[in-house]
């Protein structure tokens, strides 16, 4: 829509108020004579996307109209992408369409309705509680509250009282009675991130309150009955926590009934071009970029990069590449992707032996560390799992059998 500022019987901002309550998506465009630049940039903050002084050449108007249109197609890609990726790759909030991640979704399907302890693991920045609040969405908690708390980020003296809450004058600066993420979390879910952090005095009163579903509050003697689901996340090695004497064995298969493992980015590369895409979509909507997409290299780069801050670190890089950018399509150079930081093409039999390693991995967390079940699972002699595990041992400059112990699961 091209129109002047001053009109008679209604003013061009009258007229964008006007369109902005219908909600109209028209593209404004404001004619302003010299006197009247101020208005019309006025006109702009208030919604108009360009505005061309009076008098103008015909070719100031073609060229205005050319950017306006440029804009209006990337709008529309954008939106076309951001409903692609809602309507078949998004569970919850979570966007993915990888093996790995279907295999995940499937699994939140099934247990969302139950109350059993859920245990996700997975390097920092993959999505885990995305993962949980998914869970509790997806069950028959989700009218109930969600509650996080990161058991590594607050002080050993102060943790207690946070999971449990305290009496008034239970300590100094205690000047009232407070609930804790226990109850405050009744009903519905309660989120332990970063568990493997948990110092091992809390521990034993952790599994008390899981095993009786009732808390204490420090300072009080009087238990309160809690209805909660627990889903708890870690990057940490738990078994290796537990073998340093570091985590509760008994604490571990109470939260670990069921077990997620999020594979990270580097593993996920078709995850992580729809995230890029969805990222750069959404970081253009937010800064007003002129930047149209990502060149072929950039795309190949985001696929065999490493990400090791995952998610988050990829995230981070678009937003910065849509900043400094300075053609319409983004480089490697502009995500600070060097080559020599990609992932390498090996040779296709070192790629099958690490695939392989990977997959017998993902197997063992899933079945509990059982050799036994993950031999037959996989439809392996067990030995073939006890020499993956020897092999992995040796390189932590660990010892193990030369043969498998009989009868060990």
């Amino acid at each position: 829509m091209l129109t002047d500022v001053r009109m008679p019987k209604m003013s061009g901002l009258d007229l964008l108020a006007s369109l902005r309550a219908k909600n109209s998506p028209a593209t404004v465009i404001v004619m302003s004579a010299y006197g009247s630049v101020d208005l019309a940039l006025e006109a702009m903050k208030a919604g108009a996307y360009d505005y061309v002084a009076k008098p103008f050449k015909p070719d100031e108007i073609l060229l205005t109209l050319r950017k306006a249109e440029e804009r209006e197609s990337l709008r529309r890609e954008n939106r076309q992408l951001r409903e692609e990726i809602r309507r078949e790759n998004k569970f919850d909030e979570i966007l993915a369409k990888s093996a790995p991640m279907m295999e995940i979704f499937r699994t939140i399907t099934k247990i969302a309705d139950y109350k059993t302890t859920v245990l996700v693991v997975g390097e920092s920045g993959v999505g885990k509680e995305l993962v949980a609040r998914a869970v509790h969405r997806r069950g028959n908690r989700a009218t109930g509250p969600f509650v996080a708390i990161n058991c590594g980020a607050i002080p050993e003296n102060l943790l207690e009282s946070e999971l449990f809450g305290h009496a008034k004058g239970a300590f100094t600066g205690a000047v009232a009675a407070r609930a804790g993420k226990f109850q405050a979390a009744n009903g519905g879910t309660l989120f332990l991130d970063e568990i493997g952090e948990m110092p091992h005095s809390l521990q034993v009163k952790l599994l008390r309150a899981l095993q009786d579903r009732q808390v204490t509050r420090v300072g009080e003697n009087r238990p309160e009955p809690v209805d909660i689901r627990i889903v708890s996340a870690t990057n940490k090695d738990l078994d290796e926590e537990m073998k340093a004497g570091r985590f509760r064995e008994d604490l571990f298969y109470r939260i670990n009934v069921v077990h997620l493992h999020l594979p990270p980015l580097r593993e996920r590369g078709e995850d992580a071009v729809m995230l890029a895409k969805y990222f750069l979509s959404r970081a253009i909507r937010e800064l007003g970029s002129k930047v149209k997409g990502f060149g072929n290299q950039a795309l190949v780069a985001i696929q065999r990069y490493r990400w090791p801050g995952n998610i988050r670190q990829l995230e981070n890089r678009i937003k910065k590449a849509v900043v400094l950018a300075d053609s319409a399509y983004i480089t490697p150079e502009d995500l600070d992707v060097k080559p020599e930081q990609l992932e390498p093409i090996l040779p296709l039999a070192v790629a099958q032996e690490q695939w392989k390693e990977r997959y017998i991995d993902e197997a063992l967390d899933r079945n509990g560390q059982n050799r036994t079940k993950t031999a037959k699972d996989l439809d392996v002699d067990p030995r073939t799992i006890f020499r993956h595990l020897r092999s992995k041992a040796e390189k932590r400059g660990e010892v193990m059998p030369d043969e498998m112990p009989e009868g060990e699961p």
